[in-house]
């Protein structure tokens, strides 16, 4: 991938000497606060570590998860999205809603029989509910797997910002291991507590980082009036009207990212790590209207972005967001106070996404593959069975992010769709009793194997195999394939 606003090395940085003291100090700040999840252990235990103790409270759980919803992809991606393609990318605000409509149909549940059972993953949950170990096992390794995606395509865009902050002094694989060191050390001290509170400072960051250039965009358009009269010129096109086949696919959008995000394992996390029921549902209801103040806002930006520059090709669109900012410090000398807080926002999109992937990846590893494999019970070396996998991870993740082909935005698709395959055993597990493991194994194996079957022959065969059949997901059909058996299966051996 190119870097996001095609910057060389040479080029003058985009923040100058005081804005890299301050990233600086806020990585150092990262550490620091990993000592203080380290000291307040209470037990060597996966729990513990995993899992903070399954203590989190109302303002520490809506903010981590506030800040593992929304990673680098939407403050970069999502304004890049909605520059190539107009106001329809509002989709986004309501499959990023979505997402919490479907945290609110399983998660207290889920959250209620973590705590009974002592669930670490979504694993142990499915190997408690079906007692097959081959299911758990398929549905573990599909988790991981867009975990994987989701950590690679996330150091990649830190090396990028790394790049442009310095001008290239760092170059992308320096900034990708450096950061990735900086993550390494806060987690492996404190695992989920550390995680959680560092989410705590990268939430505020992305709340405020995303006020302010939207402010600031804004105000370098001449207000909103302005900004639209300025459109309309630059891009008519975004003011039609949209078709069928476009609203379909907002639909088909909407419905499988709502679907597959909810279902990301290191959100799992989160649900069990809640001190309560109750608390869980308190931070989903404020949660819900977030997508108000931060994707709704990127996509504006994204929008406006055309105004500025218009005709951007793919590549160079990627870096919208920053194109719009360096405009606004060089008309606004005395603000750079402004980059500086949306690069630290940016950062902390992206590292937030980052650190509780490699978690859960490392939890997910350990509790549902290796521990059945190797019968070990021992708290403390499975603890520190996870904390060898996730640096062993990370080293990987590392050499990957440095050859990454594909863009964030295909990536994302990718493995939400997969991951959608987990919902009907979850959703169906918990309001059916009676279902057997055969009727959702055969469901998870066909729904999965006609997904990727539309997604990789799309891939090489493009003019042949469409990666949205009749216009909608393949994912959503895998989704609705994948309900119709388990009903259809699980009717049968019923009867």
């Amino acid at each position: 991938m190119m870097p996001i606003i095609g910057a060389t090395a040479g080029e003058e940085p985009l923040l100058g000497t005081a804005g890299m003291w301050v990233i600086g100090f806020y990585l150092l700040a990262l550490i620091g606060i990993g000592l203080v999840g380290r000291m307040a252990r209470q037990e060597n235990s996966m729990s513990d570590f995993f899992l903070g103790g399954r203590n989190l409270g109302f303002i520490v759980l809506l903010l981590t998860l506030y800040a593992t919803q929304y990673s680098g992809n939407t403050l970069i991606g999502f304004a890049a999205k909605a520059y190539r393609s107009g106001f329809t990318f509002l989709v986004a605000l309501p499959f990023m809603m979505g997402i919490i409509g479907m945290y609110l149909i399983f998660a207290p549940r889920l959250q209620r029989l973590s705590r009974k059972y002592n669930f670490i993953t979504l694993g142990d949950y499915v190997q408690h509910r079906f007692n097959h170990r081959g299911l758990t096992t398929l549905i573990a390794v599909s988790g991981i797997i867009a975990l994987c995606n989701f950590l690679v395509t996330n150091l990649k865009a830190m090396g990028e910002m790394a790049f442009l902050v310095t001008g290239g002094l760092l170059s992308e694989g320096q900034g990708i291991v450096l950061l990735a060191i900086v993550i390494l050390i806060y987690e492996t001290l404190g695992g989920l507590r550390s995680v959680a509170w560092t989410d705590v400072l990268q939430g505020v960051l992305l709340v405020v980082g995303c006020t302010i250039i939207f402010v600031a965009t804004l105000v370098n358009l001449g207000g909103i009036s302005g900004a639209a009269e300025q459109l309309h010129e630059v891009r008519p096109d975004f003011w039609e009207a949209p078709g069928f086949k476009q609203c379909l696919g907002w639909v088909s959008t909407a419905m499988i990212v709502s679907i597959g995000l909810a279902l990301y394992p290191h959100a799992i996390q989160r649900i069990y790590a809640a001190r309560s029921p109750r608390t869980l549902k308190r931070s989903l209801q404020v949660m819900v209207f977030f997508p108000l103040i931060t994707t709704l806002l990127m996509v504006t930006i994204g929008v406006l972005g055309n105004i500025a520059y218009p005709g951007l090709s793919n590549d160079s669109s990627e870096g919208i967001t920053l194109l719009v900012l360096k405009d606004f410090a060089m008309t606004h000398p005395a603000a750079g106070w402004v980059t500086i807080v949306f690069v630290a926002a940016v950062f902390a999109a992206i590292m937030s996404t980052a650190d509780s992937a490699l978690l859960a990846i490392a939890s997910s590893a350990t509790q549902d593959l290796l521990r059945p494999l190797t019968n070990i019970d021992d708290q403390h070396r499975l603890t520190l069975l996870g904390k060898v996998i996730s640096t062993s991870v990370m080293a990987i993740a590392v050499i990957f992010a440095s050859n990454l082909p594909a863009s964030i935005w295909q990536l994302i698709q990718i493995k939400t769709e997969l991951l959608a395959q987990t919902a009907p055993a979850l959703l169906c597990g918990l309001y059916f009793r009676q279902l057997n493991a055969r009727a959702v194994l055969t469901g998870f194996l066909v729904g999965t194997a006609f997904t990727l079957f539309f997604l990789v022959g799309n891939y090489f065969a493009p003019d042949s195999i469409a990666h949205k059949p009749f216009g909608v997901h393949a994912g959503l059909w895998g989704v609705i394939l994948n309900f119709g058996l388990i009903w259809w299966i699980g009717r049968r051996t019923t009867d």
